[in-house]
């Protein structure tokens, strides 16, 4: 039997043509990835790679449907809107390999259901990043990050990063794995907090910083304070 074929691309974003995923799409491009952005059209998964392309010359950047991003990527980043995760997942769940690794960066806002940006809602689950535990197959590993970083900071090319990527799971070595990625893009520092059931804290912080950003016009972020000067995740 032959062996399975192995990804050729870094990393696949699905949902990227949305502002968080384009944004983590093009920082991760400029750190030098190969990158799928990955959409349900494919059409407009090509278009946003063709855009990114342009704006990071040299860098490697395709677009594909979702199912086929998945497939063809080591890692893989979640960044789909909450109203859209469930139907996302079940869509990936056949094509997800074992030891393939997940970062969920979806947060259950309330706009979903037509509320309030600065609200969460509830997830059976206890969290997005558990939804999709129980929706994806077992064999894969799940971690929760991304939820702090502000997608207008991320796309901003330009913009210095200078605060930290809040990161639970539970696989040691998964984690390892995102913190690695998360390096790749300058001042960004991953810190490891736990258990994948830590990620319905970390998820809540996003209205927080949503609501600070409204009334002060800017693009806030988190750094934790006091911890010793090593790998953190």
């Amino acid at each position: 039997m032959d062996p399975a074929p192995q990804p050729s691309i870094d990393v696949a974003v699905v949902g990227g043509t949305g502002d968080l995923g384009y944004g983590v799409a093009s920082r991760l491009a400029a750190a030098g990835k190969s990158v799928v952005i990955g959409s349900r059209a494919a059409e407009r998964a090509q278009e946003s790679a063709a855009t990114l392309a342009a704006a990071v010359p040299g860098s490697t950047v395709t677009g594909a449907a979702n199912e086929d991003a998945v497939a063809s990527a080591a890692l893989v980043v979640l960044a789909v809107p909450f109203s859209a995760h469930a139907s996302t997942l079940k869509g990936i769940a056949k094509i997800a390999r074992p030891g393939q690794v997940f970062l969920d960066a979806t947060v259950p806002l309330a706009p979903s259901v037509g509320g309030r940006p600065t609200r969460l809602v509830g997830v059976w689950q206890g969290s997005a990043a558990e939804q999709v535990r129980e929706l994806l197959p077992d064999t894969v590993h799940v971690v929760s990050g991304l939820h702090t970083i502000s997608a207008a900071s991320l796309t901003d090319l330009e913009h210095v990063f200078d605060e930290d990527v809040l990161l639970c799971g539970d696989d040691a070595g998964a984690k390892q794995a995102v913190s690695a990625l998360i390096t790749t893009i300058p001042g960004l520092r991953p810190v490891d907090c736990g258990k994948l059931d830590s990620a319905r804290l970390i998820e809540s912080l996003t209205p927080l910083l949503i609501g600070l950003n409204i009334r002060n016009k800017t693009h806030t972020g988190i750094r934790i304070v006091g911890l010793p000067t090593k790998e953190h995740a």
